[in-house]
């Protein structure tokens, strides 16, 4: 959701994260409510931020130009083609040149909160992407590549870049 707001031309000052669950939020005493909030209607009108999305025929551009670090959130093994895609009408593997970092590794297992800002930055230069440069995010479906997106959001202030049609698009047979 933090993408979809931030893609629609949301204020990004007014879009907020929930690090971890609501288990974790009431666990830590935080203030919840059974109130029913009366909204006000608004004339907020959505405008789309395509500069935020890319296609497939600009994935295929940069796998020639290399303007972009395209980073595959996919676990290791599907990445690697080792292991089927859950859709049979997709090929196994990955898009040529892209790397891969599986979001999983950007959460603490324990609590399902985003690693600190020193760790991610620790994560991305193990997997040799380099932050000061242009970075793309694709994954299975678009999905889970909004998590690196945040993830590299927290480290470099930028908005995220995905190519939403990901894998479920770029894989087809």
């Amino acid at each position: 959701m933090w993408y979809a707001f931030l893609y629609f031309g949301h204020n990004p000052d007014l879009i907020s994260v929930l690090d971890g669950s609501f288990k974790k939020w009431k666990d830590e005493k935080r203030s919840i409510s059974k109130e029913i909030k009366k909204i006000s209607r608004s004339n907020y009108t959505a405008k789309e931020n395509l500069q935020l999305v890319l296609n497939k025929d600009q994935i295929n551009r940069n796998i020639i130009n290399k303007e972009f670090q395209l980073v595959d959130a996919r676990g290791e093994k599907r990445f690697l083609g080792l292991q089927t895609e859950p859709r049979k009408e997709l090929k196994s593997g990955n898009i040529n040149g892209s790397k891969n970092l599986p979001f999983q590794e950007l959460i603490n297992k324990g609590t399902r909160t985003l690693k600190k800002k020193e760790e991610l930055i620790n994560i991305f230069k193990d997997r040799k992407i380099l932050i000061d440069q242009k970075i793309a995010f694709t994954c299975g479906s678009g999905i889970t590549a909004c998590i690196l997106g945040l993830a590299n959001s927290i480290i470099s202030g930028k908005k995220p870049i995905i190519y939403d049609g990901s894998w479920a698009e770029y894989g087809l047979v």
